[in-house]
């Protein structure tokens, strides 16, 4: 991947559009909405980490009601050409082909690895990588198992999309809101995972959402772990120029 002269990367993670409610959730929707009219005029590649939405499910022929704005705006950026890549997080594991068949997103469900600029990347949502958390890569297991989502869309969307919702709110263990405080770099398992992936290959970023802080961190010489942070509390996004990375603070 080679970034045009005077384009950027741009990388953002964790909206959780629709979390507590829809209207709680709106004035957020807002705001990432001013962030990206602010970045259509550079965008080369935008890359969305996952959990844009608090939860999501595609039936056969029903998408989720709302989020139009944001769809709208990130439709637009598609086809102006803008490559976006779009990582299914914990809470929208059950992206189906809805957003590459309507809006030409290249739509990941595993970690992956691109070369910018004679840059590595390692991009993932972060969800269920590095040690511990064995409670959740069981669950994980389940969510992603095709039959269980086969059983799921037999159920009506208007019962099922509030069944959803409530849990995705209301369960830590599936929403991850309990673990938003720095452990400390030594306890940090997405530092652990970089550590360990970094002596198998030399990569010179490890990029991640899930987490909910904007987190920078050495890894090794030039080797650096950025975790992306939200857009609900932290507003923080990074971008990259072709040359340096930076984590930054949106401010309207």
């Amino acid at each position: 991947m080679k970034l045009l002269k005077g384009k950027k990367v741009y990388l953002a993670s964790d909206n959780h559009l629709g979390a507590p409610d829809p209207q709680s959730s709106a004035p957020r929707e807002r705001i990432f909405l001013d962030w990206l009219n602010h970045i259509q005029k550079d965008v080369g590649v935008l890359f969305l980490l996952g959990d844009l939405f608090d939860f999501w499910v595609e039936y056969k022929t029903v998408v989720p009601k709302g989020f139009v704005r944001v769809l709208g705006k990130l439709a637009e950026l598609s086809d102006q050409g803008v490559e976006i890549h779009f990582f299914a997080g914990n809470h929208d594991l059950w992206v189906q082909d809805y957003f590459q068949k309507e809006l030409r997103f290249i739509v990941h469900h595993t970690a992956q690895e691109f070369t910018i600029n004679q840059k590595q990347f390692f991009v993932a949502h972060g969800d269920g990588l590095g040690p511990n958390d064995i409670g959740y890569k069981r669950m994980k297991k389940v969510f992603t198992n095709k039959f269980f989502q086969w059983l799921f869309r037999w159920i009506h969307p208007d019962i099922g999309m509030r069944l959803g919702q409530y849990f995705s709110v209301k369960n830590k263990i599936i929403s991850g809101d309990e673990d938003i405080v720095f452990l400390g770099e030594d306890k940090e398992w997405l530092v652990q995972y970089c550590k360990k992936k970094q002596a198998e290959k030399k990569r010179d970023f490890y990029i991640f959402g899930h987490r909910h802080l904007p987190i920078d961190i050495t890894i090794e010489e030039q080797a650096r772990y950025l975790n992306l942070g939200d857009w609900i509390t932290h507003f923080t996004y990074a971008d990259f120029d072709g040359t340096k990375l930076e984590l930054k603070k949106w401010q309207a």
